[in-house]
């Protein structure tokens, strides 16, 4: 460990976690690098993600977006390509996008799909699969409400889902913003999660929740409030 992280390390209390409020506020401050740092919250869950029934997966739209605006393309035909491009979609087609990204060119974020335009993006599996791309109802990006749909991604949304250890992953926000932002955001994912508890998880189910920016030490928050 470097003088540096060790520091920052020195200012965290590992053995008392913090109110969600006072984690943020101690993230922020000891996000020092010379970048924008991203803050991120992992939360360790009661469940077994080997089991279908104990896998949480969901969306959620941060209050306070996560600082820049993504680049959203829809696949779709008809009506539809006008209510995504009225929703500010930076990309709307359908064949001749399906054609672009065959030809590798990928210039968005997220991409949505209304349902009868998968089938023919199947055969595009092995390049968006690899790039995390590829349109999923689970995910909120297989739907006909792409107006909807847009706006929401375009607003902040974003995606969770438990890894093989039942741990999720999210950011939510950069340390730029107010401590106050930061934890709004964060109380949103941690309210979704709660939401999301799968009926076979038994006994605590919100195990640990650690905050930290890209470069700096993980705060630990109080999982026992009330979220």
């Amino acid at each position: 460990m470097g003088k540096r992280s060790a520091a920052l390390e020195k200012e965290v209390n590992v053995e008392k976690p913090y109110p969600l409020a006072e984690a943020a506020a101690l993230v922020k401050k000891l996000a020092t690098a010379k970048f924008d740092e991203s803050v991120e919250i992992h939360v360790k869950l009661g469940v077994d993600p080997k089991q279908a029934d104990q896998q949480v997966r969901g969306t959620v739209v941060l209050p306070h977006g996560l600082g820049k605006s993504k680049k959203v393309a829809v696949l779709t035909r008809g009506e539809k390509q006008r209510d995504a491009a009225s929703a500010g979609a930076d990309r709307v087609g359908a064949d001749e996008l399906i054609a672009e990204i065959a030809g590798g060119k990928m210039d968005f974020d997220v991409l949505v799909a209304t349902p009868d335009i998968m089938k023919d993006l199947a055969k595009l599996g092995k390049i968006l699969g690899p790039r995390g791309l590829m349109p999923n109802p689970k995910s909120g990006t297989v739907t006909m409400d792409v107006g909807r749909t847009v706006k929401e991604l375009k607003a902040g949304r974003i995606e969770y889902k438990t890894d093989e250890y039942g741990i999720v992953h999210a950011v939510v926000g950069k340390a730029s913003f107010d401590s106050g932002k930061i934890a709004e955001n964060a109380r949103a994912v941690l309210e979704a999660l709660v939401k999301a508890k799968p009926s076979a998880s038994k006994g605590i189910y919100l195990q640990s929740v650690t905050m930290a920016s890209t470069m700096g030490p993980g705060v630990p928050v109080d999982a026992s409030q009330k979220f």
